[in-house]
């Protein structure tokens, strides 16, 4: 099933939500309202508010805190976003040119700091106190993950445990919250909105090993092969194939890594040595444990259309080309 079909049942609610997520950044400032309006224009798939209004028709019927949580969710991805360019000093993002590349850093530091006090802001003027919560939840986790990473990429001793820590904050605890959010729109059951938080902490964890899956395959599907081993990432490949070597030849590859990581040679040897160690198959196995305890998850509901785009948006995150 396309991407399309998934959204299908909601279709009219993203459309609406177009015009509602614009609206949400508008600003007396020139300067910001030029930027927010190339922000728009760049977007990516919205996956987010997609699983927050799936999430929220899932449990109960579309609402305008629904239109709220999608916003507040996606203005919160978006400030990350921009502030992820300008600490990985990114020059693009899908396809376009970064707000920090060009507007300079301190212009980008600033819009993303607006985009996050424009959502804040529309919880607590709607009162909306439970989304509130569950989104400083996930921009809480993102941040310690990011500097968990950051603080353990240094030695390159991240072990699995560390690993999935990493991406169930970095990675997976935005995806929860809009599944959160989508169902505390609809709900005050907290059992349901806890179990929409754990498929969406699921399936974000197996959507990032499916990332960095792409990191070893064909050039043309998603990343270019290697970018994670010149930047010097331990990913769940990686990791595994160490854990399966002798104690030079893991010193040999880490070192290899260490000194010389953007070597196109070397980052071969290290794609030739995980791909020898069943790290692609491995990560492969633990990605679609994940996904088989999403979709265990959403079978608890009753058939319907939206059951089944939920299902079909689980496929389409792990079995995705980019």
């Amino acid at each position: 099933m396309t991407l399309n079909q998934i959204k299908a049942p909601i279709k009219s609610e993203l459309q609406e939500f177009e015009v509602y997520f614009k609206s949400s950044m508008k600003s007396n400032v020139p300067l910001l309202d030029k930027i927010t309006y190339y922000i728009v224009q760049s977007k990516g798939k919205q996956m987010r508010p997609i699983f927050v209004f799936l999430s929220a028709k899932l449990l109960g019927k579309i609402n305008a805190k629904t239109y709220n949580a999608a916003s507040l969710i996606e203005l919160l991805h978006t400030a990350t976003l921009v502030h992820d360019d300008v600490v990985d000093d990114a020059i693009k993002r899908r396809g376009f040119f970064s707000i920090n590349a060009l507007w300079k850093n301190k212009i980008a530091v600033l819009v993303g700091d607006y985009l996050l006090s424009r959502g804040l802001l529309l919880a607590i003027d709607n009162d909306e106190f439970d989304l509130l919560h569950i989104v400083s939840r996930a921009v809480k986790e993102m941040s310690e993950g990011e500097l968990l990473q950051i603080e353990k990429a240094r030695r390159l001793d991240i072990d699995e445990e560390v690993y999935f820590d990493i991406i169930r904050q970095k990675t997976a605890s935005l995806i929860a919250s809009a599944c959160a959010a989508g169902a505390a729109s609809v709900t005050d059951d907290k059992e349901k909105i806890q179990l929409m938080h754990k498929f969406g902490e699921t399936i974000g964890i197996a959507f990032q090993i499916k990332d960095d899956l792409f990191d070893y395959g064909n050039a043309s599907i998603g990343k270019p092969k290697g970018i994670d081993i010149k930047e010097k990432k331990m990913t769940l490949p990686l990791i595994y194939a160490l854990s399966q070597s002798d104690k030079s030849e893991k010193r040999r590859i880490i070192n290899l890594i260490k000194k010389r990581s953007t070597d196109s040679d070397v980052v071969q040897e290290v794609i030739v040595f995980v791909k020898a160690k069943n790290g692609l198959e491995y990560a492969s196995k633990k990605m679609e444990s994940y996904k088989a305890e999403a979709i265990e998850i959403i079978q608890k509901f009753p058939v319907s259309d939206i059951q089944s785009s939920m299902l079909s948006l689980v496929e389409y995150v792990t079995k995705r080309e980019k």
